[in-house]
């Protein structure tokens, strides 16, 4: 069973960046895509972006796009979002999840999620 914990969350200003991380551990990390989802408010879970196990393929939702970077160390068994140029509209509780498929934009592949953090942009 994978654990995950993220960290890297906060709060900024419009159009600044964060560095969210998704640390791994019981569990063989490379064996997994790893993806990312947010909650804002009121609002349900949506998608943000994917990775593969070797970082070969990635997706990104349409509205973060050219903004946000997704990246995985496996020999720090870590996955990692550059969120660039930050909106208001991407405050959320940013979560990270493994899936043993190979990568999905659906959350219900995801067999194993972290507790979550918060990202909060003030305008």
């Amino acid at each position: 069973q994978v654990q995950l914990v993220e960290s890297g969350g906060g709060l900024v200003q419009a159009g600044g960046s964060l560095r969210l991380s998704c640390a791994a551990s019981a569990g063989t990390f490379s064996n997994y895509g790893m993806g990312w989802f947010r909650q804002a408010p009121g609002k349900e879970r949506e998608y943000v972006a994917v990775i593969t196990w070797n970082g070969g393929i990635t997706d990104y939702a349409d509205s973060v796009k050219g903004r946000f970077t997704i990246s995985r160390d496996n020999a720090k068994n870590t996955a990692y979002l550059q969120i660039d140029s930050l909106k208001p509209e991407d405050t959320a509780v940013y979560y990270c999840a493994a899936t043993r498929m190979t990568w999905s934009l659906s959350s219900a592949a995801y067999d194993y999620w972290g507790q979550g953090t918060q990202v909060t942009v003030s305008s």
